[in-house]
């Protein structure tokens, strides 16, 4: 597998540094991506840089995961307003280990190939080294004026935020340099790919590399993934969609995906998932040809559902989406554990009725019009009834005043109420 190739066509290739394309035809070259390890999971922000490495272990060339841990406690200041928290030693190991686990799913740390993957972290060779050293060994090399030029400096100084840039974020390109010469020097490492904003950081590893061991150096940048609409990829409401089920469920991580217009489907199928020119062409194709079937969401949901979490989590997920909006069952509907069902059911009307009053048994009339205002009257839910309209818990309602008891609740404490096929009502007994 030619891996510029592979990029090329999944538009993962914005710029590329000349030479670069013959070093990995050449040999098995290593090769990094840097991580931010500001937070103890990744987001899907992150899922390029990873899917780069991965694609580039699948090409037989060695990956290697940087943790920034070092760069972590200054704050990159590419595309950024404003200064980040730093982190504490302790804060950033625990980070370390927790996204050595999700970049486990998608890269081989354990094998004996020549390609296993490596993680490092750049806090490991910067903690010991003193300021006095590295401006007289690194500082001295690269000029004020070069680290000038870069875009992500001159946006800061020139944005609009008037606090400028401190001496700390400006130090960060030679930093990031460092590392580079740090693991061109010690592993081997040939080339560094990131997103686009990191041209500047990287070319200045290139130079360093260049200048100060004489050793010829790669880099190789991807577009930063936005939304067709421009916006930014990623983000929700609710803020970033986390790669760890404790800050995104399955269920809402599923949802993500199935959820993208079909424009960024077709150009995310190819980014965040392995599946080959062919196989994505056909279903790009059959998009085409029946567009309300959404194969693409489809396809590119379940793939990268899969790689995040499980199977069994993909299977629950797709289940827990069939009960808003396909025909699933009243067992299917008990079966969602409480965090799942909740977010199923987010921004369905809710009533509160009292747990008191059903212990003894209730009409079903009398608890969707008077208790909870499913209906507005009771002649309008008996005519819906006879219809076959009303379903409590997934379970179609025979007659219009049989009892509801707390038999019904689910989790002992939840009723779903539907009218018709669209119209759901959560019911919370307190």
């Amino acid at each position: 597998m030619n891996f510029v190739e592979e990029l090329r066509w999944r538009g993962m290739i914005h710029e590329i540094m000349p030479g670069t394309e013959e070093q990995l035809q050449k040999e098995l070259t290593s090769g990094y991506v840097g991580i931010d390890p500001t937070a103890d999971s990744l987001h899907i922000g992150h899922l390029v840089g990873v899917m780069i490495l991965k694609h580039f272990q699948r090409a037989g060339h060695r990956p290697i995961a940087l943790i920034g841990g070092a760069t972590g406690m200054i704050g990159d200041p590419s595309m950024k307003s404003a200064e980040r928290n730093l982190l504490d030693e302790a804060t950033l190991r625990h980070n370390q280990e927790s996204l050595k686990k999700q970049l486990a799913k998608f890269l081989d740390f354990e094998s004996d190939n020549p390609n296993a993957a490596l993680l490092v972290n750049n806090y490991d060779w910067m903690k010991d080294f003193s300021f006095l050293n590295f401006i007289r060994d690194i500082g001295k090399h690269i000029t004020v004026n070069y680290m000038m030029s870069k875009d992500s400096v001159k946006k800061r100084l020139n944005g609009e935020s008037s606090e400028g840039m401190s001496f700390t974020e400006f130090s960060y390109q030679l930093m990031q340099g460092y590392d580079f010469l740090h693991l061109y020097q010690t592993l081997g490492c040939r080339i560094q790919m990131g997103g686009s904003d990191q041209w500047g950081n990287i070319t200045t590893g290139t130079e360093l590399i260049r200048r100060k061991a004489g050793g010829e150096a790669f880099a190789l940048v991807c577009p930063l993934i936005t939304k067709a609409d421009g916006t930014k990829f990623g983000k929700t409401e609710s803020g970033n969609v986390w790669l760890d089920r404790r800050y995104t469920s399955p269920y809402k991580f599923y949802q993500f995906w199935l959820n993208v217009s079909d424009e960024d489907a077709e150009k995310y199928i190819k980014i965040f998932t392995a599946l080959d020119k062919e196989e994505i062409e056909g279903l790009v194709v059959e998009q085409k040809t029946a567009p309300h079937l959404r194969a693409l969401q489809k396809r590119l949901a379940k793939e990268i559902t899969i790689m995040v979490h499980s199977e069994d989590d993909y299977n629950q997920a797709v289940e827990a989406s069939n009960i808003l909006f396909g025909n699933a069952t009243a067992d299917a509907l008990k079966k969602l554990d409480e965090e799942t069902f909740l977010q199923v059911f987010e921004g369905v009307p809710t009533f509160d009725i009292s747990k008191d009053e059903l212990a003894g048994g209730i009409k079903a009339v009398d608890l969707l019009t008077e208790k909870a205002a499913v209906f507005p009257s009771k002649g309008e839910m008996r005519k819906t009834v006879q219809a076959g309209g009303v379903m409590i818990n997934k379970e179609k309602l025979e007659n219009f005043d049989d009892a509801i008891d707390a038999s019904s609740l689910i989790a002992g404490k939840y009723i779903i109420a539907q009218k018709g096929k669209k119209n759901y009502f959560l019911l919370i007994a307190k």
